[in-house]
């Protein structure tokens, strides 16, 4: 059985890994404009290059899919705004990002495991931060501007998604976008478009074929029982 360590304070997780994001925004043909985020990479800072933009380059130890970007951002300027039809060819710049509390989850359970390279994927590259809002926010995109490009597993992103899940079965690939039917579209989305015969690892609900567990709930007891049990699956 193992024994787990101690809820790790985010103070401490800040000085073992770097996090770095690529941000962009798009100019839909409505002239609205959306901020992105299309990968997120979290890297034990004794791996991470002399150039940071080397670390896409990298082969992770996993790749998360969760739900959408949340609140993390830039911390320094960015000013990449492409048009719509132009996302199919998006180049990734990578820049030292703020993490969210879901990314200190992550580097909790990067602790446990001895891992030193995660890489975040999401369901939609949408940036924003409450959980309603960008329910509303990509169901109104996609039903009135046909805009499903806004994620990495649309098709017009196929190229783009074979460089960000390496084809490397070592590479685990976790699920935890959480359990909202709102989010069914996209779900079914991704999972046509993971690599067939991949084993993929997370904390499914009972009862579900794809819906798995977020690694924040909102107490830090559940966030603990989240860790355990995402550990106890590599004891199985």
């Amino acid at each position: 059985m193992t024994t787990m360590q101690p809820f790790i304070p985010a103070e401490e997780l800040k000085q073992k890994y770097g996090i770095f994001g690529h941000f962009y925004s798009v100019k839909l043909a409505s002239k609205e404009v959306v901020q992105c985020r299309s990968v997120l990479e979290i890297v034990s800072k004794v791996r991470i290059p002399g150039d940071h933009q080397a670390v896409s380059g990298l082969r992770p130890d996993a790749v998360f899919i969760m739900m959408n970007p949340g609140s993390s951002k830039p911390l320094v300027e960015v000013n990449s705004c492409i048009r719509v039809g132009a996302i199919g060819r998006l180049s990734v710049t990578l820049v030292p990002t703020k993490p969210d509390t879901t990314q200190y989850q992550v580097m909790r359970l990067m602790q446990l495991r001895d891992w030193r390279h995660v890489r975040v994927l999401n369901l939609s590259d949408l940036r924003c931060s409450r959980s309603v809002e960008f329910f509303k926010l990509f169901q109104r995109l996609e039903d009135e501007l046909n805009f499903e490009s806004h994620s990495v597993f649309s098709e017009v992103r196929t190229e783009e998604l074979s460089l960000k899940i390496p084809r490397s079965r070592k590479t685990l690939i976790v699920l935890a976008w959480g359990l909202s039917d709102r989010l069914t579209p996209l779900i079914d989305r991704c999972m046509t478009r993971l690599p067939q015969g991949r084993k993929v690892i997370g904390l499914l609900k009972p009862g579900t074929t794809n819906r798995y567990r977020h690694p924040l709930p909102s107490l830090q007891r559940d966030q603990r029982n989240w860790l355990e049990q995402m550990v106890r699956q590599f004891d199985e």
